[in-house]
């Protein structure tokens, strides 16, 4: 059987989301998207989960999209299959509910910087790359790097590295604001699991809704977002059991606004 592109494993109140082909830096091609999407969900879904790291396995976070996996692809497919798919799974990961971490203790170009930006926090070691070079390549950053990267980073950042070609080391993301901590080689996965112990310690619904306000101010998903509050907090008043009783019996509910 083969190995898992993607796992998640639990441990406690921290998830970790681990891209597991190292061979190509944890490049992502379609079969990784389909993982990373599953892992998603089961990260989603697991009771008692409360921060979710994302980490690559071997000496890469990630090295972006699979440059041979969608250099054959008609026109049409790339847009469909390719772009459109994986801002659906990227989407994925900034909706989750769970505050994120992103664990680079490799470089993360192209893509990878996307993914790492659909986190909610980032810890890189010292030695670790970022920028967004696909214009040197003749394409342009696809799963949000014109997007979501320049409401998180800022649109001068974005546009030093996506049309000045810049990479960056961690010590220079850090002041501006695209990495959050940086750390010696070797100690990203440690400093981002206390970080995320720490998280954990919080109360839970008010982390989770903390999450999504400010994703509404950061119009990451506004309407969403707001029918999720204005759900959970229904959901949490003697009106929700009065009229699911009362549909229950067939009868006209009582409500008490309590």
């Amino acid at each position: 059987m083969a190995e898992p592109l993607v796992t998640f494993e639990q441990d406690g109140a921290i998830g970790t989301i681990t891209l597991r082909r190292p061979e190509k830096f944890n490049a992502l091609d379609i079969p990784m998207l389909r993982a990373l999407e599953t892992a998603l969900d089961a990260a989603e879904m697991a009771e008692g989960v409360r921060v979710v790291l994302l980490r690559g396995e071997g000496k890469g976070f990630c090295a972006g999209g699979d440059v041979e996996a969608w250099a054959q692809m008609s026109a049409a497919d790339f847009q469909v299959q390719w772009v459109r798919y994986g801002h659906r799974v990227f989407d994925r990961l900034a909706r989750l509910r769970q505050p994120t971490i992103a664990v680079l203790s490799g470089h993360a170009l192209g893509g990878g910087l996307e993914l790492a930006a659909a986190c909610d926090l980032r810890v890189a070691e010292t030695q670790v790359k970022l920028g967004f070079p696909e214009t040197s390549i003749g394409v342009v950053p696809g799963w949000s790097g014109t997007q979501r990267a320049v409401r998180r980073f800022g649109a001068q950042t974005v546009r030093r590295m996506a049309l000045g070609g810049e990479i960056l080391l961690a010590p220079e993301a850090l002041a501006l604001g695209i990495v959050d901590r940086v750390v010696a080689t070797g100690n990203a996965h440690d400093e981002a699991k206390a970080w995320a112990e720490k998280i954990a310690e919080r109360g839970p619904l008010a982390t989770e809704a903390a999450k999504l306000m400010i994703a509404v101010a950061e119009g990451e998903e506004s309407a969403a977002a707001t029918e999720a509050l204005a759900s959970g907090f229904i959901a949490l008043t003697g009106d929700l059991k009065a009229g699911v009783d009362a549909f229950k019996a067939k009868q006209k509910p009582a409500f008490s606004r309590s």
